[in-house]
């Protein structure tokens, strides 16, 4: 976050409403304060003017009244009015003139010289004075723009009759220079009230403003999961209560991100150690989770994966696949498959919502059903083989049965023969069912080998000895095996049964002149063994399949010679069993390799 800049900061809005404040409460004092001295200089200016009119109305009333001899001796009426009006002549009274009832002027005050004495005034006031008696009074401004008191007074004698009017000017510029001085003081008192109060509005701000300030700063340090700090507590007011109240949810947000990030741990160990995938997709169907089974599943990174389509994760077609309805389908089996391999998935959907039951996002749950669906379609190729595999013995049987319940018995030529096919069918069952019955034994690990020591080259050659006696001239059997003893921990018997199946399939399969080879050589502590045929073989597709139950390459030919088609199964189940492995190499025309690998006594041995 920015750094607020002071001009932008509330210290500083702080600093302008304290000053505007101050600056308001200062112009409202200054403005009442000098309406009222303006007021009071006025009154007491216009008293003192009114005080000097009414002792020149006095003067003049005596001075017209008072008796004159007749000799001329004396001053003059007028001489004596001009005295009176020369003696009061003040500062502030500048002009003074009395006229007669003819509105002439009879004396005047020095400032204006002799020159006006016997004009007639034609100031209205002065009129109305002389005419009609009245006192009238008004401010106006004079020819030299200087603003004024004027007053004009009618004149009387002792007999109350009016004999001329009095006209006074008196400067005002007095009072206003004087407001004017006083508000120049106002101004540089405020001045200095408001140089005052910026400082201490810079005080009382970072009173408010550091506290917050820390608040700020500790809001940014939990924005970044820090909660360690506390804000340090200033006062017991709003602000101080703000701090504690802050201090409090720092400890609760700690509090609460603690329990939040334990709970996250268990549930990532969770989704990290489960072996299903897990996909977590908003409500939009956007990847927001993958754990790293569902990465390992799907092929994809975690983190590229983020902000994906499910949709398009899981290769569904989102034209025929509405994401909403997953939920209700439960689960879905999607089939990843190539030309090299089957992969198969199942994928488990369900919805989170919300209080109001709304669709937050979407869970998908994944599991590898590859393996489940192979046994599956094992369990039911068997089911089905077994079933057609029994089948035809016994309906063979019933065939001869019932042809022999019809008068066939009595037959002294057909009747041998039909109770020779139907007891080549009964053992070929037994047979099957004792194939059968081995495997069970083995799959469910309750049979039990009787191991010993072994020289496996010694027992090679008593095996293939019996062979010998038996195979037709046709059929050469040739041995490379190494001289030397090879010891191996097996169970004679079992190991007997392995040879037999695989021997006796590379005799039914071997053409007229051709030759079955034995070989046995050591290979990495183990021993490795391998028989050879120079039959039709099995097309390359094909040979991985032959140690399957009931496989068959060429299904026709292996009834017609005979056999359960579990001989190979068998043999894979017993040499699994002594720790080794078994495997063929064959090409079409050419032939079929069987090996099977056994450990040397001279390697640690497993399983004893």
């Amino acid at each position: 976050m920015n750094k607020v800049g002071f001009f932008r900061s509330i210290q500083l809005k702080f600093i302008i409403i304290f000053i505007l404040l101050l600056l308001i409460s200062t112009q409202l004092i200054s403005a009442y304060f000098a309406r009222g001295l303006e007021t009071e200089l006025n009154d007491n200016f216009e008293q003192s003017i009114n005080a000097s009119v009414e002792i020149l109305k006095v003067n003049l009333t005596q001075a017209f009244s008072k008796d004159r001899p007749e000799d001329g001796n004396g001053p003059t009426l007028y001489q004596e009015v001009q005295d009176i009006v020369t003696v009061n002549d003040t500062e502030d009274i500048h002009n003074i003139q009395v006229v007669n009832m003819q509105s002439r002027i009879v004396a005047s005050s020095d400032n204006t010289g002799n020159r006006n004495i016997g004009k007639k005034m034609t100031n209205e006031i002065v009129r109305n004075a002389v005419l009609y008696g009245s006192q009238e009074e008004k401010k106006q401004y004079n020819s030299e723009r200087n603003l004024v008191y004027v007053r004009a007074v009618p004149i009387f004698d002792d007999e109350e009759t009016q004999v001329g009017a009095l006209y006074i000017e008196a400067s005002l510029e007095g009072v206003y220079s004087q407001l004017e001085n006083i508000n120049q003081i106002f101004m540089q008192g405020s001045a200095l009230a408001i140089t005052v109060s910026i400082f201490l509005g810079i005080l009382v701000a970072r009173t408010i403003t550091k506290p917050i300030m820390e608040m700020r700063k500790q809001a940014q340090t939990m924005a970044r999961e820090d909660f360690s700090r506390q804000v340090n507590v200033y006062g017991k007011d709003e602000i101080g209560q703000l701090a504690e109240s802050f201090n409090n949810l720092t400890a609760k947000l700690q509090h609460s991100r603690a329990l939040t990030e334990e709970e996250r741990r268990k549930l990532s160990s969770v989704l990290s150690n489960m072996s299903d995938g897990v996909i977590a997709a908003d409500r939009n169907g956007f990847i927001t989770l993958l754990n790293d089974a569902a990465a390992e599943l799907l092929g994809k990174d975690p983190e590229a994966a983020q902000g994906s389509l499910l949709l398009d994760v899981l290769q569904l077609d989102e034209n025929e696949v509405d994401i909403s309805e997953l939920p209700d389908n439960g689960s879905m089996i999607i089939d990843f498959s190539d030309d090299e391999a089957i992969f198969l998935i199942r994928a488990k959907f369900s919805t989170v919502s919300d209080e109001e039951d709304d669709i937050t996002g979407f869970i998908t749950v994944l599991s590898d059903v590859t393996e489940q669906e192979k046994v599956e379609r094992e369990r039911r190729e068997f089911v089905s083989n077994v079933s057609h595999e029994l089948r035809t013995p016994l309906t063979t049987m019933r065939s001869y049965i019932e042809a022999l319940s019809d008068g066939a018995w009595k037959d002294q030529e057909i009747a041998p023969k039909f109770l020779d096919v139907t007891r080549n069918e009964t053992e070929r069952m037994i047979r099957m069912v004792n194939d059968l019955l081995q495997l069970s034994r083995m799959d469910n690990q309750n049979h039990e080998l009787k191991k010993g020591r072994t020289n496996f080259i010694d027992f090679f050659h008593h095996v293939i000895d019996r062979f010998e006696m038996n195979v037709t001239n046709e059929i050469e059997l040739k041995r490379d095996l190494p001289n030397g003893t090879y010891d191996v921990w097996m169970d004679k018997d079992k190991m007997f049964q392995v040879l037999d199946n695989v021997i006796s399939n590379a005799i039914k399969y071997s053409p007229e002149g051709g030759t079955i080879r034995f070989r046995a050589m050591k290979q990495q502590g183990q021993l490795l063994v391998s028989v050879s045929d120079e039959g039709m073989g099995i097309p390359r597709d094909k040979v991985d399949k032959i140690f399957d139950r009931f496989y068959r390459a060429d299904k026709a030919r292996s009834r017609k010679l005979g056999g359960t088609g579990l001989g190979l199964a068998i043999a894979k189940e017993i040499v699994e069993a002594h720790h080794g492995t078994i495997r063929a190499k064959s090409k079409e025309g050419k032939g079929t390799t069987v090996l099977f690998t056994l450990p040397l006594m001279n390697t640690k041995r497993r399983g004893q």
